[in-house]
């Protein structure tokens, strides 16, 4: 069996399904481009997503010509609500994303139902929800297809990349076709990620984090090192050369050893994050509301302070990793979002919460991070 053969099939035999449903990507983005394309969307068609979420998913909807619909989040799970999904469907409406933000998915089966009585196709965005379940049942496997990432800071690391899991047959077919069309990674691809999964798991340590993320950004934003996103997807809504790519054996190798550790991982950032969410409570913060907590992966704990940017100075002299998805309703865009056809005026909910929202890291010890909270309590919302 080759090595993307055995990834597949871990990757598989963790979701509980057949390895030929799902395929490896460069990028996680990538996955929900190519399933896009499966589907027949084009100039005319429109997906409906949230006004809160990475700039490349609209960018996959942008270049297949169709047009990205947005809705408000609701400021609770900080997912979109089907209310809000079902007032902005109409006859152009040819697939809905159900995206789980941090870990937490919401109302998939309501909105499931709603797009299947309309007969429109659904796909959660599960970048932030491998290994997660929502009442019971496993992201990714309650909607026709599924796009995960596992790049730096996911729920496991292949350094970059992602995958695609199809839940409907009709998308099987032309699926493969696109599929065969992949380029992929050149000799220096996979080189630049080898040094750089090797920097990150040896260089990088509490008090490295912020230099070395500094440093990552702006190397990977002037393209001389992979990033997860280029330049090019910052700017404009063009599409990238190269960007359609499968993934590589250096990703493979990664995440055949990460999955392995996955579950210890998985158990971990959840009894953190009971952690946290009892100082929250006990202390009269936001906090995710309690009947989500028992289905939350929780990939980050989010919370909302007063000024994101000085308390995220602090945490920098505390060298805590702290995490700012997502800095814009189109993170990381701070520019004007006009090019992705989103007017931040509109989406109240997706506009405060960017402007407020950090998130806490739930790996390891979290005495610091704790004490921490102690100290600053009165800047959290």
């Amino acid at each position: 069996m080759s090595t993307q053969d055995t990834y597949r099939t871990d990757l598989a035999d963790f979701l509980g399904i057949n390895a030929d449903r799902i395929s490896l990507y460069w990028k996680g983005r990538v996955g929900l481009y190519a399933v896009l394309k499966a589907m027949g969307l084009g100039p005319g068609d429109e997906v409906i997503l949230p006004a809160f979420t990475c700039v490349v998913v609209p960018n996959a909807i942008l270049y297949t010509g169709a047009t990205p619909v947005y809705v408000d989040i609701n400021p609770n799970s900080l997912c979109c609500d089907v209310q809000s999904i079902e007032k902005a469907i109409t006859p152009k409406t040819k697939a809905i994303l159900i995206q789980n933000m941090l870990g937490l998915s919401y109302e998939v089966h309501e909105i499931g139902s709603l797009a299947k009585a309309r007969g429109i196709y659904t796909i959660e965005d599960c970048t932030h929800g491998f290994g997660g379940k929502y009442q019971g049942q496993v992201n990714g496997l309650m909607s026709d297809a599924a796009f995960f990432s596992s790049q730096w800071n996911k729920p496991f690391s292949t350094g970059i990349g992602g995958m695609l899991v199809i839940n409907h047959r009709a998308l099987k077919e032309p699926l493969q076709k696109i599929n065969a069309t992949l380029v992929a990674p050149s000799f220096k691809d996979r080189v630049v990620l080898s040094a750089l999964i090797w920097a990150r798991t040896y260089l990088l340590k509490g008090y490295t984090y912020w230099t070395l993320l500094r440093w990552y950004r702006w190397m990977s934003n002037k393209g001389w090192v992979v990033g997860s996103s280029s330049s090019e997807e910052l700017v404009g809504t063009t599409m990238p050369e190269g960007y359609v790519k499968g993934m590589s054996l250096v990703q493979c190798r990664k995440g055949i050893k990460s999955l392995k550790s996955l579950q210890k991982a998985m158990l971990l950032r959840k009894n953190n994050a009971l952690k946290v969410h009892d100082w929250l409570v006990e202390h009269h913060k936001m906090c995710v509301p309690q009947p989500l907590m028992e289905d939350h992966a929780f990939l980050k704990y989010p919370v909302l302070v007063k000024d994101r940017e000085a308390f995220i100075e602090k945490a920098e002299k505390a060298r805590l990793p702290l995490g700012d998805w997502f800095i814009s309703p189109l993170h990381p865009v701070k520019s004007s979002l006009v090019p992705w056809g989103l007017n931040i005026n509109q989406y109240p909910h997706a506009r405060y919460i960017s402007q407020h929202i950090v998130n806490l890291p739930l790996e390891g010890d979290l005495s610091r991070l704790m004490n921490f909270l102690e100290l600053y309590q009165n800047e959290i919302l």
